[in-house]
């Protein structure tokens, strides 16, 4: 099979000082700034530069007169276990020596309120700080629309809130997240613990791209007019139909499904709506990455995996999280085929050569492979740059040799 490169001109804005800008943000707030110790959350998505932002929040913390401390802030993440989710933010870079400021992680969580679906909670040391600075990137969620998704409310609800909050959001029906959100976001809001917010935006190269510090007051109308302003970035395939899409990687890092619903057009939940674009009649994924240490929540999402993936994947904290969800189709085990050459071979005995991509993942999308018919169509887009010659699909030992970027797979 002839493959050709495609570079998409996606939304290039990437900031050039990251901890000056926290500053900046943070200092417009004109905060009274507590003495004692106050929390930072840290979620497990890959976001990008989340160290440095991280460290700059402490940092500027402690030049106000508070005493900074991590909490990993991740729902039902990592098999629900404190020292878990804490190997996963220092998976992340986010380690105690490289903050310079301690990480407290624990499951343990206090009631702050209670809205339909059950009570809302808090991690213990957030609850017992002097205050807690929320700091998420803004983006579309991968199960439900609304006015505010997955962001600093989503961060404060279900991340803050470990596997107890996760649990009460996740038992809404997936039309009523939306409200149930904005309900139980205002819950802890109004606990009077959120020192403030610090939201992040990444571009289409998913680089950081804007910082806003936000007063808790007007968390729910600021992150709802940040969310519009990201669609503006948001990455998607450069076609709406494809035979088959290959996607070389799937984990937590590039989204909360493995592969983000957004990207993929398929949300994977039963008796709700579902994406009407792009339409891909087969999806394959090849890999886990390592940094999801094990959690393959979404590979139910694909067709076809090869055993690789299918081996990597640990299947307590697959089921943890997934149970959590309550969407038990995302984590079915799909068609597993030896290798990637085996399961290019046997899907194009099926689908034919015809429309073909190759992608690293549903997080970068700045530079893709496509099969010999798409390349020409996609000659005439002018935000695609599309190699003169051909590249040949060949294998090693059973993998692909496509060359993506390294910064494709980072994370």
């Amino acid at each position: 099979m002839n493959l050709y490169k495609v570079r998409q001109q996606l939304v290039s804005s990437p900031l050039t000082d990251i901890t000056g800008e926290v500053y900046r943000q943070l200092d417009a707030l004109n905060l009274t700034i507590p003495r004692g110790d106050v929390a930072i959350t840290a979620g497990s998505r890959g976001i990008c530069n989340l160290p440095e932002i991280i460290k700059a929040c402490g940092q500027w913390l402690k030049n106000n007169g508070a005493s900074p401390f991590i909490v990993p802030s991740m729902g039902s993440h990592n098999g629900a276990t404190a020292a878990g989710q804490q190997k996963m933010i220092e998976s992340l870079g986010i380690t105690e020596t490289a903050m310079g400021m301690p990480i407290r992680s624990s499951m343990e969580v206090v009631e702050v309120g209670h809205v339909n679906t059950g009570a809302v909670y808090m991690d213990r040391h957030c609850f017992e700080s002097d205050g807690v600075l929320v700091v998420n990137r803004v983006k579309l969620h991968t199960c439900f629309s609304g006015p505010v998704q997955s962001g600093l409310t989503k961060m404060m609800v279900v991340g803050m809130g470990k596997i107890r909050s996760a649990t009460t959001f996740h038992s809404a029906a997936t039309a009523t997240m939306k409200d149930m959100l904005l309900e139980m976001g205002q819950c802890v809001l109004d606990s009077g613990k959120i020192l403030a917010g610090l939201a992040i935006l990444e571009d289409g190269f998913d680089e950081t791209a804007e910082l806003h510090a936000i007063a808790p007051s007007e968390i729910l109308k600021r992150e709802a007019e940040l969310l519009q302003h990201h669609r503006t970035y948001f990455p998607r395939l450069p076609v709406d139909d494809l035979n088959v899409l290959i996607v070389d990687s799937i984990g937590k890092t590039y989204s909360g499904t493995g592969m983000d619903t957004n990207v993929i057009g398929r949300r994977g939940i039963r008796d709700y709506e579902d994406l009407t674009t792009p339409r891909i009649k087969a999806i394959c994924a090849l890999s886990l990455t390592q940094a999801s240490q094990g959690n393959a929540i979404g590979v139910g999402l694909a067709d076809f995996i090869t055993q690789r993936l299918r081996s990597d994947i640990d299947e307590h904290k697959t089921l943890i999280n997934t149970l959590t969800t309550g969407d038990m189709d995302r984590a079915k085990i799909p068609v597993t085929i030896a290798d990637d050459e085996t399961l290019i071979k046997m899907v194009a005995e099926r689908y034919g050569e015809h429309r073909w991509m190759f992608i690293p993942n549903t997080l970068r999308l700045g530079e893709l492979y496509v099969s010999e018919d798409l390349q020409a169509e996609l000659r005439n887009r002018q935000h695609c740059h599309v190699g003169e010659s051909p590249v040949e699909l060949t294998f090693r030992e059973g993998r692909h040799q496509l060359n993506f970027s390294a910064s494709q797979n980072n994370h």
